[in-house]
């Protein structure tokens, strides 16, 4: 299949796709991390290119998609009122709805639980996974929106383990470890990227 894995620069889904034999191509607005297929600049342009991959038509099998959470997040709502915050907003709802409708048969978007100003533009989530079911001592709710993909099975429960602060604060073990920059919180857990190209690569 001819895969665009939209909003990603780590390569992860992208290589778990191209490992199973398939066709993908990573598409992001930064340089990619690992060296592969990989487009840099806006995700609509990527959609719309007719000679990617050496097809001839503007459009993909499937598309797996991480677009910015920065303003749609549950968390973000207490600075929804803040200058400029917005107009960012607005932005980040107007792509996600270019995304959605994209004309690709099987598409798969993820993101964090949104908050319910977003939730009118992004609509209900059809599953929730965690890292947690897939081989990873980590739990991060993590929500996606299907269409034409079944929903993903989970691979590997692992029991989570907790560390708990000085302060009596208490976290997944996984969790205080990461660090806690955007950039390392966006890159996909590895057990997710393998599950989503062995199960829907399948299809």
């Amino acid at each position: 299949m001819r895969i665009l894995v939209a909003c990603e620069f780590s390569g992860i889904v992208r290589d778990a796709f191209i490992a199973k034999g398939h066709n993908a191509i990573s598409c992001d607005l930064l340089p990619t991390e690992r060296p592969g297929p990989h487009i840099e600049g806006d995700i609509l342009d990527a959609i719309d290119q007719k000679h990617i991959m050496g097809g001839c038509r503007p459009w993909y099998d499937m598309m797996i998609a991480f677009p910015p959470c920065t303003y749609l997040c549950r968390q973000s709502a207490r600075w929804i009122k803040s200058k400029g915050r917005q107009e960012e907003f607005i932005d980040a709802t107007i792509l996600w709805g270019e995304i959605q409708s994209a004309p690709i048969d099987r598409i798969c978007i993820e993101n964090p639980i949104p908050h319910k100003l977003a939730k009118y533009t992004m609509g209900d989530y059809d599953q929730i996974i965690q890292p947690y079911q897939f081989g990873h001592d980590y739990s991060k709710s993590t929500c996606l929106w299907l269409k034409g993909l079944p929903r993903l099975k989970p691979t590997k429960e692992v029991e989570l383990t907790y560390y708990t602060t000085p302060k009596g604060r208490r976290y997944t073990a996984g969790w205080y470890k990461t660090p806690r920059n955007s950039i390392a919180r966006s890159r996909t857990f590895q057990g997710i990227a393998d599950a989503m190209a062995e199960q829907w690569g399948s299809l």
